[in-house]
């Protein structure tokens, strides 16, 4: 993968934030930090582990989360935290994880199997590496472009 300023360039292409919100409303959506080095790993892992390729992207920051708040109000304002949208509900934390864990290839698709546990047991562990992300990953100032394959499941 290649890196890239997050600035837009001439060759991006533009997304009306409404048509980008539109498109997600029904897809299963994963929404990161975009400045988070953690987070542009974390979707790195999730690419290079998913099974069936139904993952869409697109980070807290975005003009696509902001129109999918009136959809779902748990989204938060704040970007400390992952929000697995599944379609129906906006799952936060550790329970992102388990749910979207569905999508993966074997061993990693058995921790779906979590989701049914207290959210509040893991989210106690994700919120400290929540509070030391930038500390020990840093942030990113500009993110690795994905392939050609994927690009179409970025959002703004």
């Amino acid at each position: 993968m290649a890196t890239a300023d997050l600035s837009p360039g001439p060759s991006a292409p533009v997304v009306a934030p409404a048509a980008a919100a539109a498109a997600a409303v029904d897809a299963k959506l994963v929404l990161y930090d975009g400045t988070c080095g953690l987070c542009a790993r974390s979707v790195r892992w999730i690419l290079s582990h998913e099974a069936d390729h139904e993952l869409r992207f697109a980070p807290l920051q975005g003009e696509t989360v902001t129109a999918l708040r009136a959809k779902y109000p748990a989204i938060p304002e704040h970007v400390d935290t992952v929000v697995y949208l599944d379609g129906t509900r906006a799952h936060l934390r550790s329970k992102a994880f388990f749910h979207m864990a569905r999508h993966f290839r074997a061993p990693w698709r058995w921790f779906h199997a979590l989701r049914w546990a207290p959210g509040f047991v893991f989210d106690l562990g994700y919120r400290l590496i929540a509070a030391l992300r930038y500390k020990l990953w840093g942030r990113v100032d500009s993110c690795e472009l994905p392939s050609p394959e994927n690009r179409a499941r970025f959002l703004p």
